[in-house]
């Protein structure tokens, strides 16, 4: 699964349940990591890219704690129903 917009890119890799966030192009200095997170850092130590163990729970633990109104604008994905609904 890939997101993307112009600022960043998102990516979940399944069979070894990692969430990918490339913030930015900029080249990584360095590395840091903790229990569930690796964050890599540019040469000014500006995170470019964090890779998230675990990334399901990590998804399902933020979508736990966000107000309903976020979850309806980020979370919600259109189904097929609706769709077909807008096609008519």
């Amino acid at each position: 699964m890939k997101a993307r917009n112009d600022k960043f890119k998102i990516t979940y890799s399944e069979d070894v349940d990692i969430l990918m966030i490339v913030l930015s192009n900029k080249k990584v200095d360095d590395a840091y990591d903790t229990d569930r997170v690796i964050v890599q850092v540019d040469e000014k130590g500006e995170p470019v890219i964090l890779e998230i163990f675990e990334g399901r729970k990590f998804l399902e633990d933020i979508s736990n704690a966000l107000p309903k109104k976020v979850k309806d604008r980020f979370w919600a994905q259109p189904t097929p129903a609706s769709i077909a609904h807008r096609v008519k």
